[in-house]
């Protein structure tokens, strides 16, 4: 058998031997290109997702709150519809977030989703930047409020600190009612909330306005994000001896930025934020890892003593803040 093959090759070899020089060319053209097109296949994906990545790096989602807002004084008077100055209010947080929105925008942001987070209603639709879009009146189940992956960062603007936070400015977790929420043992306010949403997709928390408090807390959630307090409490202590009633009117005590400088902040530092965020990979996403727990405490009510309640994921966040939570009496 050897000595056929190499017998016919010898034959063949002399018989055909300009065509097969010929083909031992088009062989080696054939492999030429096809390894060019594996380099430029895998150049064309490298490219693919890098436009994804540069047109994510585009789109900014901004979750608001009133509570955290420059001259906002009090929620009674500011933050409720039949307030005095609910109204002003609204002005006060949508300036502020037109501010975040044009600091973005000298970065090379684009596109905007506004995310109303307050109560009733926090934002002017009207004085609106015309660049944003927002987003209002959530189908259940609420969480994520419109965070999607198409985003590549996320903002908080008008935020306030968590429930049981010294010198903070109208703290609370979610109403006056709640005298603490923990995720995994770690205590968190909305802020945290929305960053274990965001961490779940991807979205990095690279911003964050409010009272001094809360910058604080954000800053000790995500290390290195961009923070600005437009205003701090003065109130000592956490208020843990307080009903939700008395806890609504504890933490009224501020000194406060004047609002068109607090603005000028804002604008300022969302602008470092993006910059920084594009040369820095290495801020902005939440670290606490599944499985999840979260656990709620409410604080006693007239009669009614604190109460505790649970639910928990084996891996979503997501899931976890929108699964229902069963209120039970804690041991105090």
């Amino acid at each position: 058998m050897n000595t056929y093959r190499n017998h016919d090759t010898i034959h063949l070899s002399k018989a055909y031997a300009v065509p097969q020089q010929h083909t031992r060319r088009q062989f080696l053209k054939v492999g030429a290109v096809i390894s060019c097109a594996v380099v430029l296949g895998a150049a064309a994906r490298a490219s693919g997702k890098g436009t994804a990545l540069a047109k994510r790096e585009k789109r900014v989602y901004i979750m608001t709150d009133m509570e955290g807002v420059a001259g906002v004084l009090d929620s009674e008077n500011w933050c409720e519809p039949e307030g005095r100055y609910y109204e002003l209010g609204k002005e006060f947080l949508t300036a502020e977030v037109n501010a975040a929105i044009a600091g973005f925008a000298r970065a090379g942001a684009t596109a905007f989703l506004v995310a109303d987070g307050h109560g009733h209603g926090g934002i002017n639709p009207k004085l609106l930047d015309r660049r944003a879009e927002l987003a209002r009146n959530w189908a259940p189940p609420p969480y994520p409020f419109s965070l999607d992956k198409s985003f590549g960062y996320a903002a908080c603007v008008g935020q306030h600190a968590m429930s049981r936070t010294e010198g903070a400015h109208l703290a609370h977790t979610g109403s006056f009612g709640v005298f603490e929420t923990t995720i995994n043992g770690t205590p968190v306010g909305e802020f945290g909330e929305m960053a274990l949403c965001a961490a779940r997709l991807g979205v990095r928390v690279i911003f964050g306005s409010g009272d001094l408090a809360f910058t604080r807390e954000a800053q000790a959630l995500l290390p290195g994000i961009e923070t600005v307090a437009v205003k701090r409490g003065t109130t000592p202590g956490r208020g843990d001896e307080c009903d939700g009633d008395a806890y609504a009117k504890r933490n009224l005590a501020a000194i406060h930025s004047q609002p068109q400088r607090a603005q000028e902040l804002i604008s300022e530092a969302a602008e470092r934020a993006i910059r920084r965020a594009k040369t820095d990979a290495s801020f902005g996403i939440l670290t606490l890892k599944p499985p999840f727990e979260r656990v709620t405490m409410l604080r006693r009510q007239g009669d009614q003593p604190r109460r505790i309640g649970r639910s928990s994921h084996p891996s979503d966040g997501i899931a976890l803040m929108n699964a229902p939570i069963k209120y039970e009496g804690a041991n105090e």
